[in-house]
């Protein structure tokens, strides 16, 4: 008997005829992975082999618009899911009807690996855990139509003690890297982790979900900048590192943000597919991937009846080179500013997906930016050494570390927001800063129409992870007016003149294991924040912690 390794997780459901989905499955051998729907519909598909893992990603077709379709995974002859003794619901796939006009979609990052059940969670519930106990207990109840993970599903360089013993009996980690991940085996360890929690698998399973990565996919600060990166390189474990990153988020997230259509017409797909072991294919695409980032597109595009998400690259599509620095390269911008004016189908409301928030606090939106010109060489060589050590040691590398692409995203937000045919409600959806917050354009650019759509950024993480009480004053005070003013003193320092765009905060902070929920009906949106919280006497996997409502607001009027 062949077993399943890891998953169901349910990737793609189709919103334009409400028929077809992807599963994506991971067995034990070489088999024949087949999902079978009750009442008819399914797919099948032939594993294929990397690095001595098998892997499936099925289309299934035949499902019934508007309707909840419970389904199995079978391996040969074998039915291995559901479990025989799992306590949850069966998995569905939900599939909604041509035409609809509402969405209700949940996003967050930062997800650290939840340690074994009968032991303390040194980070506090896990929001996932949380969000698959709710949906379980109440499965007519509300459900998101997906679930977008925007970066961080993976800590390569932040494991767990368990994932450290594990890595103790396989190598010496006295020797680089030490205490993370050093190869692709390394990697399917953190996946198994993280997705053969009971509660975020069976979620998995019947949550469609979007994916995207941020640095510790990989690394901390991963691409900061063109000295980061040749330092690294100089680096003997840093190639290893790398490709097995690439090559696993390939796997592991990528393949299922694809379309049944994408998957068909793509070459490397195919290529892993039809060879016996597709690992020499897939070391090679990602040297190509990490040496000349052009060569691929990890950003995508997903709709959802008349919301449109984008789900956007900030990590490796940058230009790093002092003086053209850019958050995306030329092909990527020119990718993004299509999606976004895209005028070929009705747009309510339109998503951008970047796992690093576009607007910060003020003080740290201008510290970032004053940085980024010292070290560019603004005020000599000196201070150009001075400002890429404090890059590295205080993650300045968000939107506003790369002024030009802060600028022009700016001025792509109000070109779409503006006009007879603006969407009702623009929100940057991010992550990676460990808390949550809500935040608002006051101003824009002068040579820019001002957007009547809502404009929002929207930032929520982490799903499972902590922040130190030094950092969250930081965070409360770079919104207040005495960090505003320090952040202009900062700026008037590195000349960068009077701000482009001013924004206000109009929610938040918020600190903890958290979700945002946006639901979206025709023009009208609302924001939900919920946090896990345990209730009295609970602990990790006693069924104690609960999802709690800290936020509700209408974005739109009726």
């Amino acid at each position: 008997m062949t077993g399943l390794r890891l998953g169901p997780v349910l990737r793609y459901v189709d919103w334009e005829n409400g028929d077809t989905a992807t599963v994506w499955v991971e067995t034990e051998r070489p088999c024949t992975a087949e999902v079978v729907c009750e009442g008819g519909g399914g797919g099948s598909a032939e594993t294929f082999q990397v690095a001595g893992h098998h892997y499936a990603l099925i289309v299934v077709t035949g499902l019934r618009p508007g309707t909840s379709t419970p389904y199995e995974v079978r391996l040969g002859a074998d039915t291995v899911w559901p479990p025989p003794d799992s306590g949850f619901p069966p998995s569905t796939i939900d599939t909604p009807l041509p035409g609809a006009d509402s969405a209700v979609l949940t996003f967050g990052s930062c997800r650290w690996a939840a340690p074994a059940e009968d032991s303390k969670d040194p980070a506090g519930p896990d929001a996932l855990d949380t969000l698959s106990a709710r949906i379980a207990r109440d499965p007519d109840g509300e459900r998101p139509d997906a679930l977008l993970l925007l970066g961080d599903q993976v800590y390569a360089d932040e494991i767990s003690k368990a994932t450290r013993r594990w890595l103790a009996a396989r190598r010496d980690l006295r020797e680089p890297p030490g205490v993370e991940v050093a190869d692709y085996e390394e990697y399917t360890r953190l996946y198994y982790e993280s997705w053969l929690d009971p509660g975020v698998r069976w979620l998995l399973s019947t949550v469609p979900t979007c994916m995207i990565f941020d640095d510790h996919d990989v690394i901390d600060d991963w691409n900061t900048s063109a000295a980061w990166v040749a330092d690294m390189r100089a680096t003997p474990w840093w190639r290893e590192r790398i490709l097995s990153g690439l090559m696993s988020y390939w796997v592991y997230q990528h393949l299922g943000n694809l379309s049944p259509e994408d998957l068909a017409a793509d070459e490397l797909y195919a290529q892993v597919r039809a060879a016996a072991d597709g690992t020499e294919i897939l070391r090679e695409f990602a040297d190509r991937a990490d040496q000349d980032p052009v060569s691929v597109r990890w950003s995508y595009r997903r709709d959802f009846g008349s919301v449109r998400l984008l789900m956007v690259d900030t990590r490796a599509a940058r230009v790093l080179e002092e003086g053209s620095r850019a958050m995306l390269d030329e092909d990527e911008a020119r990718w993004l500013a299509d999606q976004v004016l895209d005028d070929s189908r009705r747009c309510d409301h339109l998503l951008i997906g970047t796992s690093l928030p576009w607007l910060l606090p003020p003080l740290i939106h201008d510290a970032e930016a004053w940085n980024a010109a010292l070290a560019a060489g603004l005020r000599g060589p000196r201070w150009a050494r001075f400002a890429e050590d404090l890059r590295r040691r205080s993650d300045l590398e968000h939107w506003a570390a790369f002024p030009e692409s802060f600028a022009r995203m700016a001025r792509l937000i109000a070109e779409v927001g503006s006009g007879p045919n603006a969407p009702a409600t623009v929100c940057v959806l991010s992550g990676d800063v460990h808390h949550a917050y809500v935040a608002e354009p006051t101003e824009w650019p002068a040579d820019a129409t001002p957007a009547t759509a809502r404009v929002l950024q929207l930032t929520c993480s982490p799903v499972h992870n902590g922040i130190p009480s030094s950092i969250k004053l930081g965070f409360r005070f770079g919104w207040s007016a005495t960090g505003r003013r320090l952040g202009r003193r900062l700026a008037r320092h590195g000349r960068l003149g009077e701000p482009l765009l001013r924004w206000r905060r109009t929610g938040g902070p918020w600190f903890g294991n958290q979700l945002m929920t946006l639901t979206m009906r025709g023009r009208a949106a609302r924001l939900r924040l919920d946090q896990a919280q345990r209730l009295r006497g609970g602990q990790q996997g006693s069924g104690k912690a609960r999802l709690t409502t800290v936020m509700t607001t209408d974005l739109t009027q009726e």
